[in-house]
């Protein structure tokens, strides 16, 4: 199976053993971002840091002339990506003889959140979730499109991995996380992440709801989870909570609204980039679900990108419903945490991606060369060899 190796700009920069590094693991290929959220990093091999902080949500090159003037455009990298760093990490994984595809993270900006607030999705409550621009929004669409196209589409890059592209929602690795404290269960998590910005409101009234019923009537379902009660789970408790009609017509507003993103950043990726350049997204095959993989109808999404990258640490079982709806050019990858801190197993590499491909996988994605430990990258290696 052909495997990529993720990795940040700042694991290679400054290190002029890392490319080697990486190539000998037995990958053919690296997913390098290019555009990034904000993060805290560990590079337990640079010779010059050990801990990368990334102030914020940032692209990892020098953004194009395409946004000048425009109130939403992408925020240049401080200190710990300055310039074009991806060009100069992909330059020299291309050099050890990698092929480098782009990692594009789109919805999910906590910077963009803080300077516009009007740009975030905004709860049944009021509350705004900062980190997670509204892709109801006009002015937010168009933003993640042309960010989409520039950031995917970087010079000697032979593809594209997008993440984000959908709704994010209330679930996200927060600074100080303090959420934990009342388990919502899937159906708490949807009614957390609906949106009551104006766009989504009108879009509510478009599918025949009234904006503020409805925040009434997710606010009254959400009582006895706030209670301690067991909380619901799946699009059934959805439905029985604010009943079927009025659950179902939130999802027709939402799914049509990533959807439609979907095929735009699609579509302009491909204009920008040169024939052969295969565009993936990070999804979910659950349409309703939000966050980093996002959720997607596999049918629709496969007629529109070249494949997914689907997260299979947990187990590879979304990766079914792809599966049957694959075409002659879809690539499924199947996206395996091999850091033994951050709950993968690389000692189980070789089994689990077997598995994967019993479910259709044809490519491994492996998170992340560039955070896991020496041990953890020989594992990795003595995997690798043993798929050959």
């Amino acid at each position: 199976m052909r495997a990529s190796a993720f990795l940040y700009p700042w694991d290679v920069v400054g290190d002029p053993a890392a490319p080697a590094r990486v190539a000998d693991l037995g990958v053919q290929q690296v997913t390098l971002a290019s555009a990034y959220h904000s993060t805290r990093a560990l590079t337990p091999r640079h010779p010059r840091h050990r801990i990368v902080t990334a102030e914020h949500a940032a692209v990892l090159y020098e953004p194009g002339d395409r946004w000048q003037g425009r109130e939403l455009r992408p925020y240049a990298a401080g200190a710990w990506a300055p310039g074009d760093a991806y060009g100069e990490a992909a330059d020299a994984l291309a050099a050890a003889g990698l092929d480098v595809h782009t990692w594009v993270v789109l919805a999910h900006n906590s910077r963009m959140g803080a300077d516009h607030p009007g740009t975030s999705v905004v709860n049944a409550y009021g509350d705004r979730y900062p980190w997670a621009p509204c892709i109801a929004q006009p002015a937010t669409r168009a933003y993640l499109v042309d960010l989409a196209a520039e950031a995917a589409v970087r010079p000697g890059a032979r593809g594209t991995e997008l993440e984000s592209l959908g709704w994010y929602g209330l679930a996200h690795l927060h600074a100080h996380d303090k959420i934990a404290g009342v388990p919502l269960g899937e159906a708490g998590q949807y009614l957390m992440s609906l949106c009551f910005c104006a766009d989504c409101r009108a879009g509510y009234a478009q599918q025949g709801l009234a904006p503020d019923e409805l925040a009434a009537e997710v606010r009254r379902a959400l009582e006895p989870v706030w209670r301690g009660d067991e909380p619901p789970g799946g699009w059934q408790a959805v439905e029985k909570l604010i009943g079927a009609e009025t659950a179902n017509a939130t999802r027709a507003w939402r799914e049509e609204t990533a959807r439609t993103l979907q095929e735009a950043a699609i579509a302009a990726v491909r204009a920008a980039a040169p024939d052969g350049f295969r565009v993936l997204l990070h999804a979910d095959p659950v349409a309703y679900h939000c966050g980093a993989n996002a959720g997607v109808d596999p049918e629709h999404v496969l007629s529109v990108a070249d494949g997914v990258v689907v997260p299979c640490t947990g187990g590879a079982q979304a990766l079914a419903p792809f599966n049957e709806h694959r075409t002659a050019r879809t690539t499924l990858a199947a996206n395996l945490t091999v850091v033994s801190g951050m709950g993968g197993n690389p000692a189980t590499l070789a089994a689990d991606a077997a598995h994967a491909a019993t479910l259709g996988a044809d490519e491994l994605r492996l998170y992340h060369a560039g955070l896991a430990s020496g041990a953890d990258l020989a594992q990795v290696t003595k995997a690798l060899a043993h798929l050959k």
